[in-house]
């Protein structure tokens, strides 16, 4: 089972990929989690993308396939969630054509749909573990009385220098204007199911785990 987690920065996509592959055993694909680990690989495409970050230029489409090629042919589990990408159409046909080229398809495209002030409000009062990465809110979940992380116990907590309202909207509209096609790409093709991607994270979980059945 192949999914894409579709959605604007904040929505919540990376917990619940992370719950994906603690409870079915899926791998989760972030592009920007390949692209730090390919740059000290070694390999020589860790080498090209290092070469192209350090140079302030951005990835190509073709090498970021190529990453995602490898995990495809080097990992195996239950599936493969795709966290921040595809993010335009040529790369939505790309991936199609790269998972068919492997005998695998798309199971569905889960959109976790938000309202942007709700957003807003939500993100700029986000920190995480700086341990374990998970996520606590001022508001719906803050940080334990004893300072603590409730998962592993960590004691250092850090905040996203661009989780202010200002970075958020920018980076909001950059997602409408490149993404946000692939809302209708895909709905056309049959595969979009909505979430409520606002609501408790435990019911947001449910609602996934309900279309994956």
């Amino acid at each position: 089972m192949n999914i894409i987690l579709l959605g604007p920065p904040g929505a919540g996509k990376g917990t619940q990929a992370r719950h994906l592959v603690e409870t079915r055993g899926m791998i989760q694909l972030s592009t920007g989690d390949m692209l730090r680990d390919a740059r000290t690989s070694g390999t020589e495409m860790g080498q090209k993308v290092a070469e192209i970050m350090d140079a302030g230029k951005l990835v190509t489409d073709e090498i970021v396939i190529g990453l995602i090629e490898e995990q495809l042919t080097t990992k195996k589990g239950a599936g493969f969630i795709f966290d921040g990408f595809p993010r335009t159409l040529a790369q939505a046909d790309a991936l199609s054509a790269l998972l068919a080229k492997h005998g695998q398809s798309l199971h569905t495209v889960i959109e976790m749909r938000v309202d942007d002030d709700a957003l807003v409000s939500r993100i700029t009062a986000r920190s995480t573990c700086a341990n374990c990465g998970e996520v606590y809110n001022d508001i719906t979940k803050p940080i334990p009385a004893d300072g603590k992380c409730s998962n592993c116990g960590g004691s250092e907590f850090k905040r996203r220098a661009d989780d202010n309202e200002e970075s958020l909207r920018t980076r909001l509209m950059e997602y409408y204007k490149k993404t946000s096609p692939l809302i209708g790409y895909y709905y056309a093709k049959g595969d979009l199911r909505p979430v409520n991607g606002l609501a408790d994270i435990k019911e947001v979980t449910a609602s996934i785990e309900a279309i994956l059945g």
